[in-house]
């Protein structure tokens, strides 16, 4: 995440402009739907950073009304004003005014889930003590009232002696009041009543509070309770996650594989058309070869891209994936870790990069470590392109026990394997490494609910927008440079060179060829020849670079317009004449991509994160002795079983 990011129109210039607006502290728990009044409120108009002196990220937004405007500072989900965490320690310093360069908001907005009203009363009493002028929203009141259940608000706001809005924030329900009421913010008063300062005594005026005010969902509670005991059950809850991660990978495939194809097609007929409208020679080549071929290759990953990201969003809104981080704590509590390291685990499988970044919520520094050292070993985005193009180039597409794909089936083990791998270092870590006690886990259940198609709609597109990105930027510059270190320097070809080897001849002598060829023989043993080590080198910027090598490379020594897939099925070695991706050179590849860290991304933010350089040094080499371990056993093995 960068440290300053560029705010929308009206954004950042504005947030310049009206610092003298009154700052209102937008603050509660995780999953209080905090975020999406947030975003509701401003806009999305909004300046990302950091706070000074720290990594935890700062998001500060404006609200308008009329001519009215109030600057609001999303501060990190918190539990509890008494932090144990970098993140909640943020929140305490800013809401005391310690962090420098920033001041003390002149109010707060406290967001609760009114489904979780019992247990947010005692944040927000946490809140109230303060004495600084407030407002509660409640968010999710359509939940409860569906469910059988109310608050009356008016009773609340004079319990707590501050106003109480309740809003439906992904619908828009509400907000006009709340706009209304963050107008008015210079004439907010303090609380009128404090509530008592022992924890005891609090939790007595808590249930107090929460008798008077709200009537109790009784069939949601049925209803949530009977599922809990089997998502929360220690083995069938269990069995429930395998359950949901086969389905979660067989889904990957077969669902996406008709819009890669299609996707795939229409690459193939753009690069086509590019070498039909402009003249033979470098432009051509470049456009057709380098850019078409080379960003067209990772781009056709994205139905799986948006597909994986559907699925986790989804399985994360409706609560599912609170329940199964408190399903795996026990299995992360035999690797000396705990739950909160599960979440940010589980963040690494879209990126490590934010999963290394959501370790801050980890409170013990030696397990926050750990965290970020094995969150490269979870199985991001960035390797589904790797994976995809060679399981679907060696894979067969045939139905294995229970109906399932052995596609989906190999997919699934890739990313267990990561999973595994990262849990069994994790406890080496913790006992070598980072040994000491952690501190206690806790986690809020949300209820069960149906995720909003456009909260979900929104969330897909900034992940598969991120990927877009990616792909315009860091995929089409490696491309383009790629595609210059194939193609230059020019040199002759011996006139008794068959004309079928005539391009590959002049690609071997090229840049690019004449480095594969340098390291060719480091990664013979792991069966891989110097086009797959022209891959390896190139994705050390990102893993998915080397799809977007291969692409170029096969496209420059291929006369015939074959795609990819079928051009490393094809491919074999001029001097033995056999196929240069067999079954144990593809096992091998796959297993290095395992382990291998190989993103310059994550390395920066892991030194940020870490404030050293000792740690991205010590994770990058031996996750890459590892990678190449792995790999030289996979290809011996496979090697010695097929033949």
């Amino acid at each position: 995440m960068a440290e300053a990011t560029a705010a929308s129109p009206g954004g950042a210039d504005a947030l310049e402009s009206g610092a003298t607006a009154p700052l209102l502290g937008l603050i509660g728990s995780p999953n209080s739907g905090k975020t999406t009044l947030f975003n509701a409120l401003t806009g999305l108009r909004a300046r990302v950073g950091n706070y000074p002196g720290v990594t935890v990220e700062r998001r500060e937004g404006f609200a308008t009304v009329g001519d009215a405007r109030v600057r609001i500072l999303d501060l990190p989900g918190t539990y509890s004003l008494t932090p144990i965490s970098a993140d909640e320690a943020v929140v305490s310093d800013v809401l005391a005014g310690e962090i420098e360069g920033l001041d003390a908001p002149d109010g707060l907005v406290i967001v609760a889930d009114a489904n979780s009203l019992d247990r947010s009363l005692l944040f927000v009493a946490q809140a109230l003590r303060l004495g600084r002028p407030a407002c509660l929203v409640l968010t999710m009141m359509d939940e409860l009232r569906a469910r059988g259940g109310d608050i009356d608000c008016e009773r609340l706001a004079n319990a707590l002696g501050i106003p109480v809005i309740p809003v439906v924030g992904h619908r828009g329900l509400g907000l006009d009041a709340l706009r209304k009421r963050l107008a008015e913010s210079p004439d907010w008063e303090a609380p009128s009543i404090l509530p008592p300062e022992s924890a005891e005594e609090r939790a007595g005026w808590a249930r107090s509070v929460l008798e008077s005010v709200r009537s109790e969902p009784s069939e949601g509670n049925r209803r949530t309770e009977a599922i809990d005991r089997i998502v929360l059950h220690p083995l069938l809850g269990s069995l429930l996650f395998v359950v949901v991660m086969t389905t979660f990978f067989q889904l990957i495939f077969t669902v996406a594989a008709p819009l890669m194809d299609a996707i795939d097609a229409g690459v193939g007929a753009l690069a086509g058309f590019a070498r039909e409208v402009l003249p033979a020679g470098f432009a051509a080549d470049l456009l057709a070869d380098g850019v078409i071929a080379g960003v067209g290759s990772v781009v056709i990953f994205l139905p799986q891209i948006v597909l994986l990201f559907t699925l986790l969003y989804f399985l994360e809104d409706s609560g599912y994936m609170a329940r199964a981080a408190f399903v795996i704590d026990r299995v992360m509590a035999r690797v000396g870790l705990e739950g909160r390291a599960f979440v940010a685990l589980l963040s690494s499988y879209a990126c490590a990069v934010p999963g290394i970044m959501a370790a801050r919520t980890v409170p013990s520094p030696r397990h926050r470590l750990v965290t970020i050292l094995v969150a490269p070993l979870m199985t991001c985005s960035a390797r589904l392109p790797v994976y995809a193009i060679l399981i679907a180039a060696f894979v067969p597409v045939q139905t294995v026990a229970l109906g399932l794909g052995l596609q989906g089936l190999v997919l699934l083990t890739l990313y267990l394997a990561g999973t595994l791998s990262a849990l069994l270092l994790a406890a080496l870590l913790r006992r070598f490494v980072a040994p000491g006690e952690g501190m206690p886990f806790y986690l809020e259940l949300p209820p069960y609910r149906v995720p909003p198609i456009k909260l979900v709609a929104s969330q897909v597109w900034g992940a598969a927008s991120a990927f877009l990105k990616r792909a315009g930027t860091i995929i089409l510059a490696a491309s383009i440079i790629l595609w210059v270190l194939l193609n230059f320097p020019k040199t002759e070809v011996p006139a008794d060179t068959p004309p079928e080897r005539a391009a590959a001849v002049a690609l071997e002598q090229s840049a690019a060829g004449r480095l594969g060829h340098a390291v060719e023989p480091l990664i013979a043993p792991l069966g891989f020849d110097w086009k797959i080590g022209v891959g390896l080198v190139a994705s050390l910027a990102a893993r998915e670079v080397i799809v977007a090598t291969l692409a170029q490379i096969y496209a420059t020594a291929e006369e015939d317009e074959i795609s990819l897939r079928e051009a490393l099925q094809q491919d074999r070695d001029p001097r033995t004449g056999e196929l240069v991706f067999d079954l144990a050179t593809v096992a091998s590849l796959l297993v290095f991509f395992v382990f291998a860290l190989q993103c310059v991304s994550t390395l920066a933010v892991m030194r940020r994160e870490t404030a050293s350089l000792r740690w991205p040094a010590f994770s990058f080499v031996s996750l890459l002795a590892i990678a190449y371990g792995a790999s030289f056993v996979t290809y011996r093995v496979v090697h010695a079983l097929t033949t």
